[in-house]
């Protein structure tokens, strides 16, 4: 069991008071078992996340809108999951939906795991969703500059030299500063 596998069972097995079946969705191999929870009615969400998230880790497609969903959710730990399931899953429109949430200004608060996937997925997407996020941060008293740090971060990793104007803008910014001139050196300033 890896690390982030692990960290699911625990928050869900709290979750679901350890039930039998919080522990049958952990044990089984069954994939049809698991995409039967998805599309049940009065699942718990805990038991729609455990499904998801090994559909998503077995490249099962039946994963990806639930997944998508849980990568836009208030709970920053089932973000998590969601973006790990993601990354995994393979689905070709896994880029498109993670920009579409990251350059949401209606749902900036939620935007963190959406940008952090689009800098891993290193898909065509990516810079550009990027770009958009960070210039619409960088406006005085932006209060979410967790958001515009991973941004900056993302698009340093990237390396594409049409961040290279907002990323100079952001070094106006004190708590994007270093993270701007690290980025910035990367791509050969």
């Amino acid at each position: 069991m890896d690390e982030d596998f692990r960290s699911l069972a625990d928050r869900t097995r709290d979750e679901s008071g350890g039930s039998a079946a919080y522990r049958r969705l952990i044990s089984t191999d069954d994939l049809e078992a698991l995409a039967d929870v998805l599309v049940a009615r009065e699942q718990p969400l805990w038991a729609r996340e455990i499904a998801a998230f090994r559909l998503g880790c077995a490249r099962d497609v039946r994963a990806f809108e639930p997944l998508v969903l849980l990568l836009n959710h208030r709970d920053p730990e089932r973000c998590v999951s969601a973006s790990y399931a993601l990354a995994r899953l393979g689905d070709p429109r896994t880029p498109r939906a993670a920009a579409a949430l990251a350059t949401n200004a209606l749902r900036t608060a939620y935007a963190l795991h959406p940008v952090r996937l689009l800098t891993a997925l290193r898909a065509p997407e990516s810079v550009p969703a990027l770009i958009t996020t960070l210039q619409r941060l960088l406006a005085p008293d932006e209060p979410h500059w967790r958001v515009a740090l991973a941004c900056v971060e993302g698009l340093g990793r990237l390396g594409d030299d049409r961040a290279r104007p907002v990323l100079t803008t952001a070094r106006d910014h004190p708590r994007l500063a270093a993270a701007a001139d690290e980025a910035l050196a990367r791509l050969g300033e």
